[in-house]
């Protein structure tokens, strides 16, 4: 079926096949913030990380959906800064649904982010240029646009908006109900549908899928079509959480949002993926930069971590250690028959 198409064979093999590393990870880093400083496990402290977790997890969840058809996305920060400035800016000052702009200014963030994916989708599946190469230029226009209606100075968002985001259910912030929401809905979406089935395959054997008839193209204009319209999200939510969003608030979403597709153990070539893991690596990437701000270390630290994850995560999928074994077995039996030789003639 075509669905099926490389799936199973063109699949790289994955040092993590459930979440289940990541959320142990997790689960140790909350312990050690417990154990060496109490306050970043404290009540107030996880009412204020969780907000931002959810809103890295949207930005992950997106980025998964193109990594996982081997592109990468480098226009998050682009989307997540227009999307804030355009509720803000266009939130309050235009006529819209019950006499408030605020519903008017998410279609217009929402066009422009698919209109962004369109054409970073277009641009990688047709005109076959380079994912990264077409992300980072699309991320300059985005930021020219953000700049040109913005003037790089803040607007205040509207209430109704910064409301909502502080709105809790069960002493639990909206944002992470929202955030398991789509989750759920990505996972549904990918794992069980025919759509999803067929776009995991794409991904992981572009030429085996085009061989068997399907039209890989499609796939990875959704994906990125689909990601931006998660960075979207996540940009009004963040918006609605900093109250004055500045223009560049997306700025510190782009290498978090990779290392976490690398975290929850998604490959950086393509191919099946898993979203749960990636929404845990993103409460671990959040719990791990309070930690870091609590206990007064340089953020250069989270920095460094959030790289070397990205660079482990490239050596685990493109080393070929079996390779590098056979090497060095093949000069270690080198090495040693020399001397036996010397050994036999004495």
């Amino acid at each position: 079926m075509p669905a099926a198409i490389g799936l199973r064979d063109a699949r790289r093999p994955r040092p993590f096949k459930s979440s289940g590393g990541i959320a142990i990870a997790t689960f140790l880093l909350f312990g050690i913030g417990a154990l060496a400083q109490p306050e970043s496990v404290s009540s107030a402290a996880l009412a204020g990380m969780i907000p931002f977790a959810a809103i890295l997890a949207l930005t992950a969840l997106g980025q998964t959906l193109v990594i996982q058809q081997g592109g990468i996305d480098l226009s998050v920060a682009g989307v997540v800064s227009l999307s804030g400035v355009i509720v803000s800016y266009y939130g309050s000052t235009q006529p819209g649904m019950g006499g408030s702009g605020l519903w008017l200014a998410i279609l217009y963030a929402a066009a422009a982010a698919l209109i962004s994916g369109a054409i970073n989708g277009v641009l990688v599946s047709r005109a076959r240029v380079a994912p990264i190469v077409a992300t980072i230029g699309m991320n300059s226009v985005l930021y020219g646009v953000d700049v040109s209606i913005s003037g790089g100075t803040p607007v205040q968002v509207p209430a109704v908006l910064s409301g909502f985001v502080d709105y809790k259910i069960f002493g639990v912030t909206s944002l992470a109900y929202i955030a398991v929401a789509t989750t759920a809905l990505a996972i549904l979406l990918v794992k069980k549908t025919v759509f999803g089935r067929r776009f995991e395959a794409v991904g992981a054997n572009p030429r085996a899928a085009r061989a068997a008839g399907v039209i890989a193209g499609r796939y990875q204009l959704a994906a990125y079509m689909g990601a931006a319209l998660l960075y979207c999200s996540a940009g009004i939510f963040l918006a609605g959480l900093m109250q004055l969003p500045s223009a560049f608030q997306g700025d510190n979403y782009l290498m978090p949002s990779i290392a976490a597709v690398v975290l929850g153990g998604t490959s950086l070539f393509g191919g099946a993926g898993n979203l749960t893991a990636t929404v845990i690596a993103a409460l671990f990437l959040t719990q791990l930069q309070q930690l870091v701000l609590i206990t007064g270390f340089s953020v250069g630290v989270q920095y460094l971590f959030q790289g070397g994850a990205i660079v482990v995560g490239v050596a685990v999928y493109s080393v070929k250690f079996r390779q590098i074994a056979t090497f060095f077995r093949r000069s270690s039996g080198q090495g040693l028959a020399p001397s036996a030789a010397g050994g036999a003639g004495g």
